[in-house]
């Protein structure tokens, strides 16, 4: 399986929206998935649009699994992902997350997944991040020094 993150571009956002929009991902994530106009508005002015962002797209053996990114939130950087629902559970979300963190020199980095995404949490954890408490939302508060 290979494994590669590439820079996101326009023509990607229509199959990130589709992904959000898997109903088990969404339910594990606890996202209420946006109208496709959102959905793209949002992707283009905040997430393409962020000059601090760092924005990939996840590819496996050529075809497009999702996407990673990194943004400021005030003084904190976090990291958030979304992987199609066929790439769970084959190591996609380990290997594409070790080779974001290669290229993300921010640290301390900052992760807040639902408590009911297990996969999620446990992802993180195997990439080194830490657990440091849980939100009043149910988040669970995860931290890459």
């Amino acid at each position: 399986m290979d494994v590669s993150l590439r820079d996101v571009t326009e023509a990607d956002l229509e199959t990130f929206h589709e992904q959000e929009c898997d109903p088990e991902a969404a339910r594990r994530a606890r996202w209420r998935p946006r109208e496709h106009d959102a959905f793209i508005t949002h992707w283009k002015n905040k997430v393409l649009g962020d000059p601090t962002g760092f924005v990939q797209a996840v590819v496996v053996d050529g075809a497009l699994a999702g996407n990673i990114v990194a943004w400021w939130a005030g003084e904190r950087r976090f990291i958030g992902y979304w992987l199609g629902r066929e790439f769970w559970g084959k190591g996609v979300g380990t290997l594409a997350l070790t080779r974001f963190l290669e290229l993300e020199p921010t640290r301390p980095l900052h992760a807040d997944p639902h408590e009911g995404n297990v996969g999620s949490v446990r992802l993180l954890e195997r990439c080194g991040f830490q657990r440091t408490g849980t939100d009043p939302d149910g988040h669970v508060l995860l931290v890459l020094s």
